[in-house]
């Protein structure tokens, strides 16, 4: 009896450092059905122990009056941290920010610094010391270890770090991770325009959150749901990819149509039926390959420093090139089942073969480039699919090209 009621005060009660665990571990939505299970108190106590961004992503999916609770129960800095986050768009720096504690003025002592680091210490984890004026422009940083070996009545001006790296809040996490590539800072301070500190955003917490963006590319590509794990129930799965697979079909239809204009031709060169899906097969994979280069330039940062003009130039050449010498191994494969097949120009249907490879891993590369790129400009994540249309469209080009050129030289 007396372990039954422990079991249930623990549930009614339990340990808001647990709970961030299991919650942090789910995507946002499903948090948010966690979560929503416990009172406001409890949800009070454990948003601030979730990365900013997951908390602002959680409280986006919590009901009005839920968030009314949790906003009363919540200590007012940690409230105003909330709505300062709400500025900035998803994937944003802003998002990510944390509330500065450790804030001095350049006149303080070292013995003043020390006197009020003491009891931050005792709750939070400090860092760097963040000197700003009075309008709460950033000055500089201590660092505990000057602090450690400077003079009590050494003013902070005098020790602080003049030249501080900052990060602008409206910077997205991709762009921001290319900034801080060679720098690895344990904590980055997030300043407006104008040098004012907002806040700071930790390192490990936009490593953290690029390792999932990254993680979840290659599910967007064919149409999985980035929030979506393995953890995701079975209809919530469901709904996440299956309209992708509509749409799928529905440009699988513009494949099969395509087949269909020259059935004539299928019919009379029965030889070009086995050798379809490998010329889609082939193609469709030195697509994914350049679409895989583009994405990972886009995330990295390199067509910032490299002309998008120059990307495309080289993946046509590097798709002729694989075009080239696949369509050798497979013009000769052709040659010799059609001529097993007693066709009657056996050289010429190779020729074909190795012409419509060519043509179509230029065309493929140069999709793999163009899509992402366009998707990009419309405001979406070039991901998203990607790789749905890319098969599509080669496999209408290529298959389109083939059989249009065995029906002007050989029928």
């Amino acid at each position: 009896m007396q372990e039954t009621q422990n079991q249930a005060a623990a549930a009614a009660d339990p340990d808001p450092l647990e709970l961030a665990h299991a919650t942090k571990a789910r995507a946002p939505k499903e948090a948010a059905e966690l979560l929503a299970e416990y009172p406001s108190a409890t949800i009070a106590a454990v948003l601030p122990k979730l990365p900013p961004a997951l908390t602002q992503d959680i409280l986006a999916e919590l009901p009005g009056g839920l968030i009314d609770g949790i906003v009363h129960a919540a200590p007012a800095e940690t409230v105003a941290q909330w709505h300062v986050n709400q500025q900035f768009a998803q994937g944003s720096i802003g998002r990510m920010m944390e509330p500065v504690r450790a804030l001095f003025r350049p006149e303080m002592s070292v013995r003043e610094t020390i006197e009020q680091l003491r009891p931050l210490v005792r709750t939070v984890s400090i860092t760097y010391g963040y000197v700003v004026d009075g309008t709460g422009r950033l000055c500089g940083i201590v660092t505990m270890r000057d602090l450690l070996f400077a003079r009590e009545t050494d003013r902070l001006e005098a020790l602080m770090l003049r030249d501080v790296f900052t990060l602008s809040p409206g910077t997205p996490l991709n762009e921001a991770m290319t900034l801080v590539l060679d720098r690895h800072y344990p904590v980055y301070p997030v300043c407006d325009a104008d040098g004012i500190l907002l806040g700071l955003v930790r390192g490990q917490a936009m490593f953290e959150k690029r390792a999932f963006e990254i993680s979840a590319q290659p599910g967007s590509m064919v149409g999985v749901d980035k929030e979506e794990r393995a953890a995701t129930p079975l209809w919530q799965s469901f709904r996440m990819r299956h309209p992708w697979l509509q749409i799928n079909l529905l440009t699988a239809f513009g494949t099969a149509l395509v087949v269909s204009l020259f059935d004539a031709t299928i019919q009379q060169i029965v030889v070009l039926a086995a050798f379809l899906p490998v010329l889609s097969c082939l193609a469709g994979n030195n697509g994914c390959q350049a679409l895989a280069i583009t994405l990972r330039g886009l995330t990295l940062g390199d067509l910032e420093r490299l002309a998008v003009r120059d990307l495309i130039v080289k993946e046509v050449k590097v798709g002729a090139l694989n075009g080239l010498f696949t369509g050798i191994v497979g013009g000769i494969a052709m040659y010799f089942f059609a001529r097993a097949s007693g066709e009657h120009n056996p050289a010429l249907l190779g020729t074909i073969m190795l012409i419509a490879m060519v043509v179509t891993c230029m065309l493929s590369c140069l999709l793999g480039t163009l899509v992402p790129l366009a998707v990009r400009r419309y405001g979406a994540d070039p991901a998203t699919a990607s790789s749905i249309f890319l098969l599509t469209f080669t496999d209408i080009i290529g298959m389109g090209f083939m059989l249009l050129l065995a029906t002007w030289l050989v029928l």
